[in-house]
């Protein structure tokens, strides 16, 4: 449904609209394969992959990316009203600042481990943070002065990270692992990478960079292989990409305003067409994990669209709940 909430966020009066889904806490209880019926059901549907805008134009900084979604189903992402916060919209709809770096850091990608831990890409100080949910305490967990500056970062089953790491100046790039002990690892060196992201079977770690899709094989121990382009766009630029629980990419597609959807053999399924015109990253999640969350650039604010299918990062905190 449509309401009107009236916000105030740093001494600023906002009013907006927002559509909002009345979260059960008994929805983690639900077979996915219930809910990939209930998402496919709605194909028919005309608000099926139609955005709409979830937050003010400028209500947050042009740095505005790393949108990413807890247990509870509350989403968050980077420079919410200034640069160095970390914002949050809950599920009753009131947005707010969730947290501020310091020290200068400013984030870029967001995800959540299996402990419920804020994983933050911190571009400014070559670092990786960690958020305790709780307490709110942000630490470092990994540094690497080698580092360009981690953007956004990706995630497997057994708390591994993965940071895609652009040098813009030169228009190289290099992908890292980074353990659970905060050991950081080169996996290779390509063009400016951005996006990345892990197939949900953890058999691939995909990696945009300097306009290609690039799939790699992924081994249980983290290493990757056999590099190969899954798909290119030489015409306009990519950023943040997720999967569905069925391996097809989101990838965000800056300069088009639209998100392609990719099949896991690099054919494109749809695009879908945004109101802003750059947008920077994608996140799942919602009350049966098909709302995609899509941060952008032009406007300073969030879209959302809904979805055929869950997403796996949303199937991840699903399982992490029931363990």
């Amino acid at each position: 449904m449509f309401i009107t909430v009236p916000v105030i966020v740093i001494q600023k009066s906002v009013t907006f609209n927002f559509t909002m889904s009345i979260l059960k806490s008994f929805i983690y209880l639900i077979p996915v394969s219930c809910l990939i019926i209930a998402c496919k059901q709605q194909t028919a549907s005309p608000e099926l992959f139609k955005s709409a805008v979830i937050m003010p134009a400028n209500s947050s900084t042009s740095g505005v990316e790393g949108p990413a979604v807890d247990k509870a189903g509350t989403l968050y992402w980077v420079n919410f009203d200034h640069e160095g916060t970390i914002g949050q919209l809950t599920q009753g709809g009131t947005p707010g600042i969730f947290t501020e770096l310091t020290g200068g850091s400013i984030g870029n990608g967001i995800r959540f481990d299996s402990h419920g831990n804020m994983m933050i890409a911190d571009y400014t100080n070559h670092n990786v943070l960690k958020v305790d949910m709780t307490t709110h305490e942000v630490t470092i967990f990994a540094h690497e002065p080698k580092m360009s500056q981690p953007n956004d970062i990706a995630i497997d089953s057994k708390d591994r990270l993965y940071a895609s790491d652009p040098d813009w100046s030169t228009g190289k790039g290099r992908i890292w692992r980074i353990d659970t002990d905060g050991k950081v690892t080169l996996l290779d060196s390509l063009g400016t990478a951005n996006g990345i992201e892990v197939s949900p079977d953890e058999a691939n770690l995909y990696v945009n960079a300097s306009g290609s899709v690039y799939a790699y094989d992924l081994s249980a121990d983290g290493s990757v292989s056999n590099k190969r382009v899954l798909i290119g766009f030489p015409d306009q630029g990519m950023d943040g990409m997720r999967c569905d629980i069925e391996g097809n990419l989101y990838i965000t597609r800056g300069g088009n305003g639209r998100v392609v959807k990719i099949s896991p053999s690099g054919e494109i399924i749809r695009e879908i067409q945004l109101t802003g015109k750059s947008p920077t990253n994608i996140a799942f999640g919602g009350i049966d994990g098909c709302t995609a969350y899509v941060t952008l650039q032009d406007q300073g604010n969030l879209e959302s669209f809904r979805t055929d299918l869950p997403g796996r990062e949303w199937e991840m905190q699903r399982k992490f709940i029931t363990k």
